[in-house]
């Protein structure tokens, strides 16, 4: 899990992220409030606010406004999960039911639309246009990653380049523009904005790496989810690509019809073929260099323990079983 000392150093930022989030969330709706509580029990790592907190501090930012995008942050994430679940129609995330299950999809995507309105009326409070730049930008570069995601579920051809593609957009995006926006607070230069921005980036394509391995090596007393829920939506993650790619010919069509089908009436058998062609060592190994690039950008930031902090979410990144 995040290390205590990272808990620690963020813990007054994270506190005053958290009061911001619960206040910036209400609304006169009661349907709203409702939802948006739930949300906000539900809980989760607040990995995304925590390096919008982090970055901006170790690029020597003393002001509040850090507090009020890291929410911002939360925001936009949290409304991708609502819809993502509308999408893929889940039924637990986190160990817990989905408010689509629980609301009703209807309610799910709306209060996902308010999310994304909010937060943009809070980017607008902190008055930067480049500020808005990056995540009016990066919320542009989610949808279409939503979107190549779905044109991918049920397709056995994706390739390895075309599935980072889409992993760069859906879910580094977010990691990225969290932690450029500590650079912009912090009045960095171009260069340092650019290695922000690039940790970010491969930090956020780490994450999602291993989410891919955890799916298929974990249960849902660990993640939250049951195991095998990528593929019974159909979608060709990294680890059943390298299995079709090394796998031999049986195997191949065995993986390609549970892609097409979806359903876990195969996932024992896939499991085998990934084991048997360590697909998800293959998956980890390129997770790990996902996140020493990730090491390797901020060091043109000076020591302190909030690059230290950030060296050590990368590691965790990648050595996290939940």
């Amino acid at each position: 899990m995040i290390t205590r000392a990272i808990r620690n150093l963020a813990e007054e930022d994270m506190q005053a992220v958290d009061a911001c989030i619960r206040d910036r969330l209400s609304s006169p709706v009661v349907l709203i409030n409702q939802l948006s509580e739930y949300i906000v029990r539900s809980g989760g790592k607040r990995l995304r606010p925590m390096l919008a907190v982090l970055t901006a501090r170790a690029c020597g930012y003393r002001g509040e406004d850090h507090v009020t995008l890291a929410a911002v942050v939360e925001f936009i994430h949290t409304a991708t999960l609502l819809h993502d679940d509308v999408v893929d129609a889940s039924e637990l995330r986190r160990g817990q039911e989905t408010a689509n299950h629980l609301f009703g999809n209807e309610a799910a995507v709306l209060v996902g639309d308010f999310l994304y309105s909010r937060a943009f009326e809070m980017m607008v409070d902190v008055g930067s246009m480049r500020v808005m730049e990056i995540l009016a930008h990066a919320t542009n570069v989610i949808a279409e990653g939503e979107v190549m995601q779905l044109m991918n579920c049920h397709d056995p051809d994706v390739e390895e380049a075309r599935y980072m593609e889409v992993i760069r957009s859906k879910t580094a995006k977010l990691f990225e523009a969290a932690c450029q926006l500590g650079a912009i607070l912090g009045q960095r230069s171009a260069d340092e904005e650019l290695a922000l921005a690039h940790y970010g980036m491969h930090l956020g394509t780490a994450f999602q790496l291993i989410d891919d391995v955890l799916d298929y090596s974990s249960n849902s007393d660990t993640t939250g989810k049951r195991m095998g829920d990528d593929l019974a939506e159909g979608k060709p993650t990294l680890p059943l690509i390298h299995a079709m790619q090394k796998g031999e010919a049986g195997e191949r069509a065995l993986i390609r019809n549970a892609i097409e089908t979806g359903g876990r009436d195969q996932v024992e058998e896939v499991l085998a073929v990934i084991r048997r062609t360590q697909a998800l060592e293959h998956a980890r190994r390129q997770a790990e260099r996902e996140a020493q690039q990730a090491i390797a950008a901020i060091q043109c930031l000076s020591p302190s323990p909030h690059r230290d902090a950030l060296t050590e979410l990368a590691r965790f990144a990648v050595e996290r079983e939940y």
